[in-house]
């Protein structure tokens, strides 16, 4: 995906989110009292601001991360280091994860700066330039400030879905009384507008995917084929390791911070499902052959990551 035409979709995203969310509000506004709804807003938007500033320690107890000493790894501080300054970032904290599966996600709030966090499973699975490839991509989510974006634009189907169903309530104890049946409609109105955001939020995490991607290729030697063949490693992988099942509901907390969602690997493993490694390049060129169903295509519009045949295509493109 050309890079100006994946900034362009990235910002009319954002535009029509921000946009929709604002032509709503002021709709509701106009019709109703503005206390309760405002109050409601401001607690919602509390919420999702503590949140994120406590979610690096939610992150590291559930996925059971520490940080990793430069003398238990140099080798992996030294990649993160020169990948760091070619990025134009401050050298993030690096963590380990014990989660068997491989994987790599990036994660930061104002109270315990930016990390990047690696699993056991990748070290185990993927080999240096490999493993250079998937830092760098997650260092592009810190340079285009991905977990800010994120945060910013995912309030707001929390906001709408509240206010409609304060609205259903309102309507059914009474206190909307004179509108009828209309606070209940208007209610699930706003409930079903916060599923339309929730869309138009995934397609935003899907593009980020995307531009961290191109991150990483201008960012690592020969990266186009080293994250090709990272993150067909990952998908296959993850879809052979036997802790898989018993960590897939824990992973799925938060599962758009990884470089590949946990949750798709029992989806695109179908799409893979013939495939046996026998060499990098060779799994990834099988599934580059593989082709997309309408199945594949609706399944990828509620995803956080992109269907795994498009990202590598996207990838082989820039190459």
């Amino acid at each position: 995906m050309n890079v100006w035409k994946l900034r362009l979709s990235m910002a009319g995203t954002l535009a029509a989110i921000f946009g929709l969310s604002t032509l709503v509000l002021a709709i509701v506004l106009s019709l109703l009292g503005t206390f309760d709804i405002l109050t409601l807003g401001v607690i919602v938007v509390s919420f999702n601001i503590i949140q994120w500033l406590i979610a690096p320690y939610m992150i590291d107890a559930l996925y059971r991360v520490r940080a990793l000493p430069e003398s238990e790894n140099p080798r992996l501080h030294e990649i993160v280091e020169n990948l760091s300054k070619k990025s134009g970032i401050s050298k993030p904290k690096l963590m380990l994860a014990r989660i068997p599966i491989p994987n790599a996600f990036a994660y930061a709030s104002p109270l315990t700066g930016s990390r990047v966090a690696v699993t056991d499973g990748l070290l185990k699975n993927l080999d240096d330039g490999e493993v250079e490839a998937v830092l760098a991509h997650e260092l592009g989510h810190l340079r285009h400030r991905d977990v800010q974006v994120m945060m910013l634009v995912s309030f707001l189907p929390a906001l709408f879905y509240y206010i409609g169903y304060s609205l259903m309530l309102s309507s059914m104890y009474g206190r909307q009384k004179d509108q009828g049946g209309g606070g209940t409609a208007l209610g699930i109105g706003f409930m079903a507008f916060s599923w339309v955001l929730n869309m138009f939020i995934l397609y935003l995490s899907r593009l980020r995917e995307y531009y961290a991607d191109r991150h990483s290729v201008s960012v690592v030697d020969n990266g186009s084929q080293k994250l090709s063949a990272a993150l067909a490693k990952i998908v296959h992988t993850t879809r052979n390791t036997k802790k898989f099942r018993q960590e897939k509901q824990n992973l799925n907390a938060f599962k758009a911070l990884f470089i590949a969602d946990p949750d798709r690997a029992s989806t695109d493993s179908v799409t893979i499902a013939t495939i046996e490694a026998s060499g990098d390049q060779k799994l990834v060129q099988e599934i580059l052959s593989k082709k997309l169903t309408t199945i594949d295509r609706i399944i990828e519009a509620f995803s956080t990551h992109p269907n795994i045949v498009k990202r590598l295509r996207a990838l082989q493109e820039l190459s």
